[in-house]
């Protein structure tokens, strides 16, 4: 993992970002195209993946309003989730996030009926974005996701009062 991106789903302005130092030396090239990110860099100014998981843990206690756990929310969760709870164990042996995690896609699926290969962001995308596809900056996606996602809560909340009528 090379970057953390997030922001708090009820108040997309408090953010989270940081890059890490690379943990080993072996990398995708195409991967590092997609992000554009510098491996070189990185190790230069990366944060050590521990401090960086710390940060993010306390940057989620902090964002969690009292009484209430976090939710760890995502496009393609599953994905995402691997890297994250890997982190999380690795460097501080727990998750903040405990096990839950909530797929965007699996809820637009249940949301709009449709098939798993129906969820693609060029599908999703175009509907409640500007853009067809996510930007593969770690801070910017998880914008890009909670927009979708509080797009999907609102339309799925005006489908049950339309329900009700």
């Amino acid at each position: 993992m090379l970057s953390i991106g997030a922001c708090a789903l009820g108040e997309p302005r408090q953010i989270f970002y940081v890059e890490l130092k690379p943990d080993k030396a072996g990398f995708i090239p195409e991967a590092l195209e997609v992000n554009q990110l510098s491996m070189e860099r990185l190790a230069a100014e990366g944060l050590e993946p521990k401090e960086a998981m710390q940060r993010f843990a306390d940057w989620v206690r902090i964002c969690t309003p009292e009484g209430l756990s976090p939710l760890f929310v995502a496009f393609n969760a599953p994905f995402d989730w691997m890297f994250v709870n890997d982190y999380f164990q690795r460097y501080l042996g727990h998750n903040p996030f405990g096990h839950a995690a909530l797929d965007i896609k699996s809820y637009f699926m249940g949301l709009d009926g449709v098939s798993w290969s129906q969820t693609s962001m060029s599908t999703i995308g175009p509907r409640y974005l500007d853009v067809h596809r996510l930007s593969h900056n770690a801070l910017q996606d998880a914008i890009d996701q909670a927009s979708i996602f509080k797009k999907m809560l609102a339309e799925s909340a005006q489908d049950q009062n339309n329900a009700s009528l």
